[in-house]
């Protein structure tokens, strides 16, 4: 099980383990880690924004046009780490992966 350190919003550090096959942003809502997930994982809202380790960026699949376009509109959005945590699927190749919850919008 891959084990993911998580900020919250309040800059408190936890280590939490995610089950494989899992969607992160899940794992965070089911953690209390301030994701709201409003839309369910759906890829219409930005209340599941994460700044992913850069150095993990490469593990990840690229952005979809849809989660592009709703990082960019956030006030937070940072080009090289920004990601919608609906769109990640955990795997045993983001084990130790770094997070940070976006400040809310």
């Amino acid at each position: 099980m891959p084990t993911l350190h998580v900020t919250n919003r309040a800059g408190e550090k936890h280590t939490i383990e995610a089950k494989t096959g899992a969607n992160l942003m899940e794992v965070l809502r089911d953690k209390n880690m301030d994701v709201e997930a409003i839309c369910g994982g759906c890829c219409s809202c930005a209340t599941c924004h994460v700044f992913i380790g850069e150095q993990w960026a490469a593990k990840l699949p690229p952005k979809s046009a849809d989660e592009q376009e709703l990082v960019e509109e956030t006030e937070a959005y940072q080009p090289a780490t920004s990601r919608l945590s609906c769109q990640i699927k955990i795997t045993d190749a983001l084990d130790g992966m770094d997070v940070i919850v976006a400040p809310e919008e």
